[in-house]
């Protein structure tokens, strides 16, 4: 074992713009491996993420850097194909902030889709926000105010949740938070099979979180996120 002094130099050595504290562990006696719908869906979309781009971002001002043009390494490109591949209808995203996330979404959403973004506060609360009052004009997207990881937050929603074809979770990474979104999630009957895209799951608040999941799980992070995506086939065996 690597002792802490010597880890925490190494630590602050290390050559990157941004650096997270995280842990490897052995797959073999996780409780849940890959099934082969996730295999599958991650054959069909990586060539997709390769050829996505993100239009829909152009004229858009922000201060916030333009993490979506990087691929690999950020998982908005990701985002878009998963969304694109699927053909889902009713997408998810559970935490707006700036909404970069979003607006990859919706460039990956069918015409007749829609997406539906939770957040605790209003997204034009966000000075660096990429969201516009345009893109609320149709029924295509919609923000909600509330906390679905609250006992009993996601009732009032469980409807448009067992309609979702694509969850995207992106919260605060506190050790709870997250943990309790799966929770109130597995109190829904979510008949439409969604594939729930997890991110940020190397981060060491979330790595445990990530582990205890024991329904069919892939890491995609080499292809996604750089601290971490992960994908859960919600109803997979």
């Amino acid at each position: 074992m690597v002792v802490p002094d010597l880890l925490a130099r190494q630590f602050v050595d290390m050559p990157a713009r941004h650096k997270e504290l995280s842990v490897i562990a052995s797959m073999d006696d996780d409780a849940a491996k890959p099934n082969q719908r996730l295999l599958d869906l991650v054959v069909d979309v990586l060539p997709q993420t390769c050829k996505t781009r993100l239009p829909i971002f152009d004229g858009r001002m922000s201060a916030e850097p333009r993490w979506f043009d990087t691929w690999p390494g950020e998982h908005y490109r990701l985002l878009a194909a998963i969304v694109k591949t699927l053909h889902a209808s009713t997408v998810i995203e559970i935490g707006t902030f700036t909404g970069m996330g979003t607006v990859a979404i919706l460039e990956g959403l069918r015409p007749d889709g829609r997406v539906v973004t939770f957040d605790l506060v209003p997204w034009n609360s966000f000075e660096q926000t990429w969201l516009q009052e345009k893109d609320f004009s149709e029924r295509r997207m919609s923000q909600v105010l509330a906390d679905v990881s609250a006992p009993g937050g996601i009732e009032p929603y469980r409807e448009l949740f067992e309609a979702a074809d694509f969850i995207f979770i992106d919260g605060p990474k506190d050790g709870v938070t997250e943990a309790n979104i799966l929770a109130n999630l597995a109190t829904l009957s979510l008949h439409r099979d969604p594939i729930v895209f997890f991110d940020d799951i190397r981060v060491m608040n979330m790595v445990g979180i990530w582990r205890r999941v024991t329904r069919p799980k892939f890491d995609i992070t080499s292809f996604g996120h750089w601290s971490g995506s992960g994908l859960i086939d919600w109803n997979g065996n």
